[in-house]
């Protein structure tokens, strides 16, 4: 299997007899990925280098797995502990309420820790409450929460973006109205709804977020609209990300532990390896590595 170094810009770790994670540690809840009783324990470093030890993976991006949004820096306090120990992880993406009057002293607190490279504040809402995160539908357009925003270019941090298509023409706002700061969609747009007119959607809307310049996509998370994914299955989804975004914007990454409800860490990376066999090897190598080190400036 081909042996090209491998960036994982979305993976995390959660310590549970030390940190606070009410999804984790609270009654089980429902999700858009199903029963994840499976993963509802520590999934410490040591646990991430065993699942990536067969792929050549060089640096990582830790993503914030939804601690206590009322103290979100003790969880990149944990992180960069971590990888001040193990080298891993290389980037954090840190939680912060962008609505909260007090956003920019979270901010500030984040950046204290020197592998902080963004901001996640999930914005998911659906019709489904299942598959809905957040209790506004239009939080992206708030007033209160675009100022917070703001403040992410003043201090050099990205935006990891996820939602769902139906969402993507207010991001398309963001994005243009913000041209400065770079965004990342996460989870390949999270085509969770898979009837013909749904991916129909998600295309449509796909192209027309990838039509601004300061956008780039994660390919990652298929299984959670896909539990028993198989590389055919995802593959179309893969191939009209690519597509869209083009190979310059876009990068793979694992989602683990949670898309590990669906499969393996190697069942993921090769893949991405088996869709993409035919691009050249400077094709692969932005989508692997090089696009992930350049936008998470790693």
């Amino acid at each position: 299997m081909d042996t090209f170094p491998i960036i994982d810009p979305h993976h995390h770790l959660y310590d549970l007899k030390t940190g606070n994670y009410p999804w984790l540690q609270g009654p089980m809840l429902k999700r858009v990925f199903g029963d994840y009783s499976a993963i509802r324990h520590d999934y410490l470093i040591d646990d991430f280098l065993a699942d990536i030890r067969n792929q050549n993976v060089v640096k990582t991006v830790h993503l914030q797995v939804e601690y206590d949004h009322h103290d979100p820096v003790a969880e990149t306090r944990w992180l960069q502990r971590v990888a001040d120990r193990h080298g891993y992880p290389h980037g954090i993406v840190a939680f912060a309420d962008l609505s909260s009057p007090d956003v920019q002293a979270v901010i500030e607190a984040h950046c204290e820790f020197p592998n902080v490279r963004g901001i996640r504040q999930c914005l998911n809402f659906h019709r489904d409450p299942v598959k809905t995160f957040i209790d506004s539908p239009h939080l992206i357009s708030d007033s209160q929460w675009r100022r917070g925003y703001a403040l992410l270019e003043r201090y050099d941090l990205s935006f990891d973006l996820q939602l769902y298509y139906t969402q993507m023409e207010e991001a398309v706002a963001l994005a243009r109205d913000f041209p400065d700061t770079s965004i990342v969609l996460n989870h390949t747009g999270m085509p969770v709804d898979r009837a013909p007119e749904e991916i129909e959607g998600w295309r449509k809307a796909m192209k027309l977020l990838a039509s601004v310049p300061n956008v780039s996509c994660k390919i990652s998370g298929l299984g959670m609209g896909d539990w028993k994914w198989t590389v055919d299955s995802i593959r179309p989804f893969v191939l009209d990300a690519i597509d869209v975004f083009g190979v310059e914007r876009c990068m793979f990454a694992s989602n683990f532990p949670v898309d590990k409800l669906f499969s393996s860490y190697d069942a993921v990376f090769n893949a991405f390896k088996v869709v993409t066999k035919e691009f050249s090897l400077q094709e692969r190598c932005a989508l692997f590595h090089d696009n992930a080190q350049r936008v998470y400036q790693l």
